[in-house]
């Protein structure tokens, strides 16, 4: 008798399901006297045989297949769409009547600032090309230069062969003064010979002008004389190419510096650009995922209310004598877990879905007991928060 008094039940419930002027706990009790009411049950009688039993309860099985189960259908389509959300129609009526009303205003507004209007989208559009082109592009063609060493990619505060020029220009000069005078190099009037020019030259590399100075040092004594009769002038100009060695040489040092750092000024030209465009990417992605964040947040929300009504059940539920739940807490249970089980799959990625369902399959499995299976929903609790804020 209790899969008949099942398929009894099932047949009440979809009968009386839809009835909405029924609360639950008139429905609970019409659904239990009508399955005890029955007229097929009590039809059935103890001595017909198991093939006569077996038989009505397939047609039964039957007629409810082909007949309740299509007439529950349509009328849970009819309830949902009287009493769900509403048609476009009625939700945006009054948006479109606003806009309709001043369309006409609006139109008038873009023919007068066509113009204007046209300007600002190619204004916008040039600024956005040339943004592209000199933060962007440009940077990057730089930085890829100064991996690759390219030349026009180089950066220097002095061309390559100046500094070697003027300390050629400097050792020629101080040679030929030398060789002028040779008392101010070897402190004698005999001329210098080949060792003593190449020492001298050996010395102006090294920034030594011995020579240069001690005549300098001469004419000091009397000026005016050694500017009319000496070499006081010329040794002036020596000394003056001689600072502007010193000065690019100085700078060599400063290019060569920044020559070892052409890849880190590369990047520190690229950032702004890099920066503004992951700002301008994170904020149009945040504007169109918006909508995607905000269902999805309210898929979480609504989980998570599923689970507090799960919660509610097995914690007021009245087990049985072997600390199970009873066919109407299981029955509540497993509404519930149905609910849980469709909202997984927009909510979890593929394999967090598969562990969650595992969990939820433990949750329904009543064998296990009801503390048992609060573990479980504490487990579904913390488990899987992240995905639940």
């Amino acid at each position: 008798m209790v899969v008949e008094r099942s398929v009894a039940l099932m047949d009440n419930v979809l009968r009386n399901v839809t009835a909405l002027e029924n609360g639950v706990a008139d429905f609970e009790d019409m659904v239990f006297s009508s399955v005890e009411e029955d007229p097929e049950l009590s039809s059935l009688r103890a001595e017909d045989s198991e093939a006569v039993r077996l038989r009505k309860v397939s047609q039964r099985l039957q007629h409810i297949l082909k007949t309740h189960v299509r007439d529950y259908s349509s009328k849970s389509k009819q309830l949902a769409s009287k009493y769900g959300r509403p048609s476009r129609l009625i939700r945006y009526w009054i948006p479109a009547v606003i806009f309709i009303l001043s369309s006409s205003t609006i139109l008038r507004i873009l023919v007068n600032r066509k113009a204007e209007i046209v300007t600002w989208i190619q204004d916008f559009g040039t600024t956005v090309r040339d943004f592209w082109s000199n933060w962007i592009m440009e940077p990057t063609k730089k930085v890829i230069g100064t991996i690759r060493h390219d030349k026009d990619s180089a950066i220097a505060i002095m061309s390559k062969e100046s500094l070697k020029g003027d300390r050629d220009s400097l050792e020629r000069m101080v040679v030929d003064f030398a060789v002028d005078n040779p008392n101010s190099a070897t402190n004698g009037n005999a001329p210098l010979s080949e060792a003593q020019i190449a020492e001298i030259r050996l010395k102006v590399k090294e920034g030594d002008l011995t020579p240069v100075l001690r005549a300098y040092e001469k004419d000091l004594r009397q000026p005016f004389v050694g500017t009319l009769r000496g070499d006081l002038i010329r040794a002036l100009l020596i000394q003056v190419q001689k600072t502007k060695v010193d000065v690019e040489v100085a700078l060599s040092g400063i290019d060569s510096l920044l020559k070892s750092q052409e890849l880190v000024f590369g990047f520190i030209g690229l950032t702004p650009g890099v920066l503004v465009c992951f700002a301008a990417f994170r904020y149009l992605g945040g504007v169109f995922g918006s909508r995607r964040g905000l269902r999805r947040g309210r898929k979480a929300g609504q989980t998570v209310r599923v689970l507090r009504n799960i919660d509610r059940i097995l914690t007021i539920a009245t087990p049985t004598q072997e600390n199970i739940l009873s066919y109407k807490d299981h029955g509540l249970l497993l509404c519930e877990v149905h609910i849980l089980r469709q909202g997984s799959s927009k909510l979890f990625p593929g394999d967090i879905e598969r562990e969650f369902l595992e969990d939820v399959n433990d949750l329904c499995n009543i064998n296990s007991g009801i503390q048992q299976q609060l573990k479980t929903l504490d487990r579904i609790r913390w488990g899987y928060a992240k995905w639940l804020k």
